[in-house]
């Protein structure tokens, strides 16, 4: 029984030091490996660059995400889970580096464009939860820009028919096309969604065009980044350098019968990819959409153009590596082109790789109380053997000095030699003989029997009972004993009510610790 209370408190601990990691511990070390980019691993980030914070594709579990009823308990569940774990990333691992912006790269909300008013606020609301900038100290006002994404707004296929999507998404997270400077850096906002169309030329589509050639004439003195939700052409299975996860997912476009505009994408057209890069000229393209990470290059008359495809935020949407950026922008008065645009790609806690292990885990306790064994290890096969050869090992490389066990075994006396020196000799000790006589002296606590004893010993008496160890007592009908089966079922519910009696002990202690973790970080300060 102490053997089963050592293993259940060890499990206990065990627990305690999983949650503490899983819950707590791995954001402080997600936080911990990253930093603000710097021009060489050597130097420090520069402190007078503008830093900005880039978030891509949060998209939020709604009752579009997993085709159940916005009430069911289940879509809750998962939609707390999910919404917690962006709440920390956001809170413990992406605000501590204090950012001068932040930026999201569009889709917001799983089905955005498409549920009904009151699911799309109680949506807002849980997205400024997550996202809520109260608990930033030092700086309560950052200023956060938003880029429109297809599940914000739809394609153009879908806004056309539905334009009141727009004016619901610009109400609360501003225009769709727009630029704001950043230290020395202009960046370009451009709505993705609806740049590439059929033949008819919507309204929407002609001004973010407007836009971008108004742009495109006026200065250039600042270098641009250009911020666009969907990414840019790229030829088939370009590779996408060695931070991406997943395989690289070709150029597929779904367009509306009678040139009703676009149903779905995954990049822009080449057409159009090329006529931005021309028009705008920009430094370095951000992008979304596609979840996982892509570093690619482009080629253009002025030069090599790099475009960094964020993956998601969320661990929910198909990426077990979340992550986001870290971007540093260099000051106004700067003349070191080097340095005008520094980036850091890092990485989020893997949330799925933790309830991964918390499963294993799970299954593991349950396991050695089943198993363990009543005595301890000691009762296992081997053990003992393994034990004494352990043993006999150390002895044989630690031995005692033959001087100690003499001293402690013999007695000696001195002897002069001829030249007057002292030696100690050991006295040789006579052992006497043993003798018959002697194996029947008795002593107390001896027990010698007598004829008469061996008499009764030879004849025992019929009414005496005759017990082994760990035999159990007949019945008292004489009947047979009971069958193996029975001991093994009683056996089998013995272990049973002990792993329950153990689950229970290590759940009363780790199920608050775990409360109180989940809550510690939803609930705002």
């Amino acid at each position: 029984m102490q053997s089963a209370t050592r293993l259940t408190l060890l499990l206990c601990a065990a627990w305690v030091a999983a949650l503490l990691y899983g819950e707590m511990g791995a954001y402080w070390a997600a936080h911990l490996s990253c930093s603000w980019p710097s021009a060489s691993s050597s130097s420090p980030s520069p402190s007078n660059h503008v830093k900005v914070a880039v978030i891509a594709d949060p998209q939020l579990m709604d009752s579009t995400s997993l085709g159940l009823p916005a009430s069911s308990v289940a879509l809750q569940a998962a939609e707390f889970f999910t919404d917690l774990n962006m709440r920390r990333s956001f809170q413990s691992v992406i605000l501590p580096f204090k950012p001068d912006v932040v930026l999201f790269l569009g889709d917001y909300f799983d089905g955005g464009a498409y549920i009904l008013d009151e699911e799309w606020q109680d949506s807002l609301f849980r997205f400024k939860h997550i996202f809520s900038m109260s608990e930033q100290r030092t700086s309560p006002h950052v200023p956060v820009y938003y880029l429109s994404g297809n599940h914000d707004i739809g394609y153009s296929a879908f806004h056309s028919v539905h334009p009141e999507v727009i004016s619901r998404y610009e109400k609360e997270f501003g225009p769709r096309n727009f630029h704001f400077l950043s230290g020395k850096v202009d960046f370009v906002v451009v709505d993705a969604q609806t740049l590439d169309g059929g033949a008819k030329q919507s309204k929407e589509r002609s001004s973010s065009w407007e836009f971008i050639k108004t742009l495109s004439s006026g200065n250039e003195s600042n270098p641009k980044i250009l911020l666009t939700h969907i990414p840019l052409y790229r030829p088939d299975n370009t590779p996408c350098g060695p931070h991406r996860s997943s395989p690289a997912i070709n150029q597929r476009i779904y367009s509306a019968p009678m040139d009703q505009g676009i149903k779905y994408q995954n990049y822009l057209s080449k057409q159009t990819s090329d006529l931005l890069l021309g028009l705008l000229k920009p430094i370095l393209v951000l992008s979304g959409h596609d979840h996982d990470q892509c570093t690619v290059v482009h080629s253009t008359p002025f030069g090599p153009v790099m475009e960094h495809t964020l993956g998601t935020i969320s661990w929910q949407q198909g990426n077990l590596y979340p992550s986001f950026m870290l971007l540093s922008a260099g000051p106004r008065n700067s003349t070191d082109s080097s340095q005008e645009v520094l980036t850091n790609l890092c990485f989020l806690p893997k949330q799925t790789h933790i309830y991964m292990w918390y499963i294993f885990q799970f299954v593991v306790t349950v396991l050695l109380l089943m198993f363990w064994p009543t005595n301890g290890l000691s009762s296992l096969p081997y053990v003992n053997t393994f034990v004494s050869f352990m043993s006999s090992v150390g002895a044989d490389l630690f031995p005692r000095s033959k001087e100690k066990d003499d001293a402690e075994d013999g007695e000696y006396e001195m002897v002069w030699d001829a030249e007057g020196s002292m030696h100690l000799v050991k006295k040789a000790v006579a052992r006497p003989p043993i003798t018959n006589s002697d194996s029947k002296a008795t002593g107390r606590g001896n027990v010698v029997p007598r004829p008469t004893a061996r008499k009764h010993q030879q004849e025992p008496d019929s009414s005496s009972v005759h017990v082994e160890m760990g035999s159990e007592t007949p019945p008292e009908d004489g009947g047979k004993a009971p069958r193996p089966s029975k001991w093994k079922i009683r056996t089998v519910l013995q272990r049973l009510f002990r792993v329950v009696q153990s689950v229970a002990i290590i759940a009363v202690l780790n199920v608050p610790l775990y409360m109180m973790l989940l809550f510690k970080d939803w609930v705002d300060r």
